[in-house]
C-alpha cells in the first residue's frame, strides 16, 4: 500500500493529507539489500577498515508510516519535545515556536536575543534543561555578531508559564575567536549524564580559520563541554597544550551538526559535514583528535586534494562511518522506542543534500546496515527527535514537520 498523496496532487499537499507506508513490495524478507549508495565516489581513497563506508543496505520490515503535520514552518533548524507532548522548534531566522502533535503552529516566542542569520547562521540547536518541569529553562545555540565578527554562541532562558516569552535570556558561552564569515557554525547541543552541556562548533569553513580546528587555543572546530552557566565542566580532558581552552572535549572537527548519546553505552556520537566527500559519523572520545583538516576522505569543492591528501595519521581518530558522495548529515537521534522493535538503538540522521532520513544499524560500535527513508519526499531534512509518544519527528529546510511511527 502507498497512501502518500503528496506525490499525486497539489491539493493533497495543501490539505496536508500526506502519508506514506512502507508496506510496498518487499521481495527480500531478510531485510538485507545491496548498499544504498550507487553513485560514483569523488575520490579513489580506500577505507581504513571493512564496513567504514558503503555498508550493505537494510530494509525495515515492520509496517510504519510518515505524515506531514505542517509545512508552514520557516526554515526550521532544531526540534525537541516538551513534557506536554508538544514540540519546540527553532527557525533559522531567529524565531522559536511551539507546534502541537496535531500540527498547529504557535506564534513566535519573544525575548530571544538577536541572531545573525546570514549564510549558514541563525537560531540553531536547542535542548531543555533536565529539570525543565521545575525550572522552565531552555538552552539554545545561535550565530551572534560581536566585535570582530560572528561567533557560535550558547544562551539560556526560562519559558514563561503562558509559553509566549523567554524570560531572563542570557548568553553563557561564545566560541572564540570571532570571525567575519557566515559559514560552518556547527550548532547542536545536548546534556550528558552528568548534567553538563555538550556543544558542537564549526571551524568557520574558510582557509584562514580551517587550521583552528587543530588549535587547542581556539574554540572553533570543537565539541565543548560546559556547565549550565557556560564554564568549563569539571572532568574535561586535559588538552595538554599551554593556553589550551579548558572547555574543549574533542577537536579536529569541520562542521558538526549532529550530536546524540547512545542509549546503551552512554557514549557521545556525532555527525559532521565533509567537503566534497568525507561526511562522517564519529564516536566521540574525550580529548581525541578527529583529524580535520589534516586527514579527510573528501576533497576540495574545486577537486583539489586537501593538505597532503591523506586519510590516516597516528594520533587522529578514524570515523566510524563516512559517505562519498556526501549526504550532508545534520541533526540525529537514537531510537529508544519499542513501537518499531527492529529500530531499537538505531541511529537516525537527517540528510540535507541527500534529501532523506538515514537509518544506521550499529553493533559493537560499527555500522552494519544503512537504510534511506522518505527519499521520495524531495526534502532537505535538518533535524530529528523522538517525541514523548515514541514517534520520530523530523523537520526540513522547506518548513515541513513529519511524524514517523508504526501504522
Amino acid at each position: 500500500m502507498n497512501c502518500h498523496y503528496l506525490s499525486i496532487s497539489l491539493a493533497a499537499v495543501l490539505a496536508l493529507s500526506s502519508c506514506q507506508s512502507n508496506q510496498e513490495e518487499n521481495n527480500n524478507p531478510s531485510g538485507t539489500t545491496d548498499p544504498v549508495e550507487t553513485e560514483q565516489p569523488n575520490t579513489s581513497y580506500s577505507p581504513a577498515f571493512q564496513g567504514q563506508t558503503r555498508i550493505a543496505g537494510v530494509q525495515t520490515t515492520s509496517s510504519f508510516e510518515s505524515r506531514i503535520l505542517t509545512q508552514t514552518l520557516r526554515s526550521p533548524w532544531g526540534i525537541t519535545g516538551l513534557p506536554s507532548g508538544h514540540l519546540l522548534v527553532t527557525e533559522k531566522g531567529g524565531s522559536m515556536r511551539i507546534v502541537t502533535v496535531e500540527g498547529a503552529v504557535g506564534e513566535p516566542i519573544t525575548g530571544i536575543p538577536a541572531v545573525n542569520s546570514a549564510g549558514q547562521g541563525g537560531l540553531l540547536g536547542l535542548r531543555l534543561d533536565p529539570d525543565f518541569a521545575s525550572n522552565r529553562t531552555i538552552y539554545w545555540v545561535f550565530s551572534e555578531a560581536i566585535t570582530g565578527g560572528n561567533v557560535t554562541s550558547v544562551a539560556k532562558g526560562q519559558l514563561s508559564a503562558n509559553e509566549k516569552q523567554i524570560e531572563n535570556a542570557q548568553v553563557i558561552y561564545r566560541a572564540l575567536p570571532a570571525y567575519a564569515g557566515n559559514l560552518h557554525y556547527g550548532g547542536r547541543i545536548l546534556f550528558d549524564q552528568t548534567g553538563n552541556l555538550l556543544v558542537s562548533t564549526g571551524e568557520r569553513s574558510d582557509l584562514a580559520t580551517r587550521p583552528q580546528a587543530q588549535s587547542l587555543s581556539s574554540g572553533l572546530g570543537k565539541i565543548v563541554r560546559i556547565t549550565k552557566n557556560g564554564q568549563a565542566a569539571s572532568g574535561n580532558p586535559s588538552v595538554g597544550q599551554s593556553g589550551g581552552r579548558p572547555e574543549i572535549y574533542s577537536y579536529g572537527h569541520r562542521n558538526p551538526q549532529g550530536l546524540a548519546i547512545h542509549p546503551v553505552t552512554g557514549e557521545l556520537w556525532e555527525s559532521e559535514h565533509g567537503p566534497r566527500g568525507g561526511d562522517e559519523i564519529n564516536r566521540i572520545q574525550a580529548g581525541a583528535n578527529y583529524g580535520w583538516p589534516t586527514i579527510t576522505y573528501g576533497i576540495e569543492y574545486s577537486g583539489q586534494t586537501i593538505g597532503a591528501g591523506i586519510q590516516q595519521q597516528q594520533g587522529m581518530q578514524q570515523p566510524v562511518y563516512y559517505w562519498d558522495p556526501v549526504v550532508s548529515p545534520s541533526g540525529m537521534t537514537f531510537y529508544t522506542g519499542n513501537r518499531i522493535p527492529e529500530w531499537q538503538n538505531n541511529l537516525f540522521i537527517s540528510s540535507l543534500s541527500g534529501q532523506h532520513l538515514i537509518r544506521l544499524v550499529i553493533e559493537n560500535n560499527q555500522v552494519v546496515g544503512e537504510e534511506r527513508l522518505l527519499a521520495n519526499e524531495g526534502q532537505r531534512f535538518r533535524d530529528i527527535t523522538q517525541g514523548s509518544d515514541g514517534a520520530l519527528y523530523a523537520i526540513t529546510d522547506g518548513g515541513r514537520l513529519y511524524r514517523i511511527d508504526r501504522n
